[in-house]
């Protein structure tokens, strides 16, 4: 039961719409009275290699028979990965392996999610225990499939009065009279990665790129304009939002330098992350930053700047900033193991609570 004490090792795996690579965590996690500590003892991101990164991209367009073998194939990756981590680290098999997949398609209004990476092979390869799959059952029960880190947060980083995650796409979560609230809030990683690319690089390294030119006021109001900033929550964004919403507005502004654009898009992020905090603030409370686009300087300065004398943004040791989402991957695989409620219907929009997630190896 969820009082009862529990000590329990997990290992999260998480891959992002950025293609950046598998991220892969071991955790410790122990429960007494109902609080939650946690460890990570190791973790690790295994980099795609050029072609999977453009499998991974362009699988949306595959035939169904073809994306079930590549279902398959990233599943028995994900487990060779494992293998090798922990032979590398000479750590024991832990009790469950929590992952996430790589998200395919995600369109909830359609009643449509796909995270690829089969359970089944995953546990074919690695033998050890696998829950994933999180997503669909709430999209089932009417829900947006995401975000599904916000229950960790609560969980495990209770001290902040705000998470905020900014991977491909940025979310927050929060509690407010006493419910938990969480959505996503405007694509980061995905947009900025993808104009980098433009110049010949993976990615802007600590936002120099952006931090070298001057924001384009007319684009800049183009990009908030956007319908998605105007719903309530709960809501998720996906990759089909960011090609046929976002990709257009850029495009219109082809003629402005990449460098303009990566400036333009940072001063968007920066306003939409400041305004999500914004609308539910009291002076004086702490937020919690991680992900890849901690990592931006630039992003993280002009946030910080924003929210100056509202919020305190604190940014956390390396390790948690980079894997954080793989750690509550791993935090949900033990909630499902014990048949608990890993999913809150007060973040995603779903009919009720539930525990989501299917199991392979049980």
């Amino acid at each position: 039961m969820k009082n009862s004490t529990l000590n329990i090792r997990a290992i999260g795996l998480m891959s992002g719409t950025s293609c950046d690579g598998l991220d892969i965590a071991y955790c410790e996690f122990s429960r007494i009275a109902g609080d939650w500590t946690y460890k990570i003892t190791a973790a690790k991101t295994i980099e795609y290699a050029p072609a999977f990164v453009e499998k991974l991209q362009l699988a949306f367009s595959m035939t169904g028979k073809d994306l079930m073998r590549f279902d398959r194939e990233f599943g028995s990756f994900c487990g060779k990965a494992v293998t090798a981590f922990l032979r590398e680290t000479k750590l024991p098999a832990p009790d469950v392996i929590g992952s996430h997949g790589h998200t395919i398609f995600h369109t909830p209004q359609q009643g449509v999610t796909l995270q690829i990476g089969s359970g089944a092979s995953l546990y074919a390869t690695s033998s050890i225990p696998v829950a994933c799959d999180f997503r669909s059952i709430d999209v089932a029960l009417g829900g947006q499939g995401a975000p599904l880190v916000p229950l960790g947060d609560r969980l495990l980083f209770s001290s902040y009065d705000y998470c905020l995650n900014l991977g491909g796409i940025s979310n927050i979560s929060y509690t407010k009279d006493s419910k938990l609230v969480a959505f996503d809030i405007s694509p980061l990683n995905m947009a900025l990665n993808h104009l980098s690319g433009l110049l010949g690089k993976a990615y802007d390294k600590d936002g120099a790129i952006a931090a070298s030119a001057k924001a384009d006021e007319t684009l800049l109001q183009a990009l908030n304009a956007l319908d998605f900033y105007t719903l309530p929550a709960p809501k998720s964004l996906g990759k089909e939002w960011f090609e046929q919403s976002f990709l257009p507005v850029l495009k219109k502004f082809e003629h402005l330098s990449v460098e303009v654009s990566l400036a333009t898009c940072v001063e968007h992020m920066a306003f939409q992350l400041a305004a999500a905090v914004k609308a539910n603030n009291s002076k004086g409370q702490k937020l919690l930053a991680t992900g890849g686009g901690a990592f931006n300087k630039h992003l993280m300065k002009r946030f910080a700047q924003l929210l100056e004398g509202v919020c305190i943004v604190e940014i956390p040791d390396a390790q948690t900033v980079a894997f954080k989402e793989a750690l509550i991957f791993a935090l949900l695989g033990v909630l499902r193991l014990q048949k608990e409620n890993n999913v809150m219907s007060s973040a995603t929009g779903s009919t009720r609570d539930h525990c989501g997630g299917a199991l392979y190896g049980i």
